[in-house]
């Protein structure tokens, strides 16, 4: 529903990476008076690259982690730049720069340093702040008048602050907080175990026996690394039912070894393995993944994290009881990310200023009930709700508010990373064969329009 009411709004963003970035520009866009905070000495959130580590839990299992990022420092995008950028501002290749189409990390966060100049949002972020806490002034109240206090400390001066916000975008992004797996022994196993959101380089890890728990795209690229100093890497997986590309890795390499799930860990070194089969490791590598978390956030029990579904959220954005005063932006995975944090931010700052309504609290249970639903006969987990893979779903989204549609060059060169890399592991970055869909990207209005602009100047 659409209407042509302005409100102006107090509004609190946390996280100043992607996703925090576009919903402050689009909050302010909207006539919002926008305060973002941020934790971290500078933007990019995930991708501010921090190779300091060693004040942190080896497994993270601290409530409030000291290292934000979990970028490794070899780490290259896994899509092609031409996809990644939001609708308006293109991730071009820049002279002087990584102008490869799989850059490093640090070519995504210059392009978020740009995005940020560009749009002159550093003003409204407060750098070095960490939230404490988020709660709800005068709990009980209706909830159209629900105002938010947010206590937030100063890391440099350790001085406190307490606000009152009439509404807060929680945008801190999913790749922070360890997943562990529960594996008999672990508890007590004397040797080195971490969790990959503090691996950096694999110099530490020379001529080790290392097991690596976990063949996503994190730890398939960080056993390639491992393999080059290690004495042996053997990856642990739930299912030896692999990829092309890693099944070639792993016939060029010796010392690279696959394994199924671990049964348990002894004391004296073993990891013993479901088949039987058992090796003496020096370190463990867990790259399994991560839990959403937010020890910040007191919602009376609202919204909840049960089994990595953050919930109830119409629309993995909105809690009915209590949007739009309290928004999530960034929950959902397996997607064109940027894109559809663009329309997520859209949607919020509109419902804010009153151009646009949700449904009713009841219609948005429902519809999530439906979606739940939908994903339990599909024998989805409950722990891949926020799974999208869906580029349908992407469009839809934006359908609600006149967003556009994901290109279909944006959809296919996506398509076909992801086929590439599946047989092709270690070159996918490097080598390809959509030559005629990138023509197609690039002379698309999404990167023509930034030409003819710049010619204009």
């Amino acid at each position: 529903m659409v209407s042509e009411t302005n409100l102006s709004k107090n509004v609190c963003v946390i996280g100043a990476g992607p996703s925090g970035l576009v919903a402050s520009r689009e909050l302010r866009k909207e006539g919002h008076k926008v305060v973002v905070l941020e934790q971290n000495h500078d933007v990019g959130g995930q991708w501010l690259y921090d190779p300091k580590v060693e004040g942190e839990d080896p497994l993270g299992r601290n409530h409030f982690l000291e290292v934000h990022s979990s970028i490794y420092e070899s780490l290259r995008l896994t899509s092609p730049r031409e996809i990644m950028g939001f609708t308006d501002f293109p991730f071009s290749v820049k002279k002087g720069r990584d102008m490869r189409r799989f850059p490093s990390h640090r070519e995504l966060l210059l392009y978020l340093k740009d995005f940020c100049e560009s749009f002159r949002l550093r003003e409204m972020i407060r750098f070095n702040t960490r939230v404490n806490y988020v709660g709800m002034l005068d709990y009980g109240v209706c909830h159209d008048d629900l105002k938010w206090i947010v206590r937030s400390k100063e890391k440099k001066t350790g001085k406190e602050v307490e606000e009152v916000f009439d509404a807060v975008v929680v945008a801190t992004g999913h790749y922070s907080q360890p997943k562990l797996p529960s594996i008999k022994g672990m508890d007590s196993w004397k040797r080195k175990q971490m969790h990959s959101h503090i691996y950096r380089t694999p110099e530490p890890f020379r001529y080790e026996t290392v097991v690596v728990v976990g063949n996503s795209l994190s730890g398939q690229d960080i056993s390639i690394e491992l393999v080059e100093v290690a004495k042996e890497v053997h990856i642990s997986s739930r299912s030896l039912n692999i990829s092309e590309g890693l099944s070639k890795v792993i016939s060029k390499h010796e010392n690279l070894h696959l394994h199924p799930q671990i049964d348990s860990l002894q004391e004296d070194g073993r990891v013993l393995f479901v088949d039987g089969s058992c090796i003496i490791a020096d370190t463990i590598l867990y790259c399994t993944g991560y839990s959403y978390a937010f020890p910040f956030l007191d919602t009376k029990g609202m919204v909840v994290v049960d089994d990595d579904r953050v919930g109830p959220l119409y629309e993995h954005t909105f809690p009915p009881s209590l949007a739009p005063s309290l928004t999530f932006i960034g929950i959902p995975r397996k997607l064109i990310g940027f894109p559809f944090f663009e329309s997520q931010a859209i949607w919020i700052a509109q419902l804010l200023s009153g151009k646009r309504v949700l449904p009713s609290r009841e219609e948005m249970l429902e519809s999530i009930k439906e979606f739940y639903h939908s994903r339990d006969i599909a024998g989805i987990p409950k722990h891949n709700t926020h799974d999208i893979a869906n580029f349908e779903y992407c469009d839809k989204y934006g359908d609600c508010i006149g967003f556009p549609r994901l290109e279909e060059w944006r959809k296919e060169l996506c398509l076909s990373a992801l086929r590439n890399s599946d047989v092709n592991l270690e070159t996918y970055r490097d080598s390809w064969d959509d030559d005629e869909l990138l023509q197609k990207a690039l002379q698309s209005p999404h990167f023509t329009r930034l030409r003819v602009e710049d010619s204009a100047l």
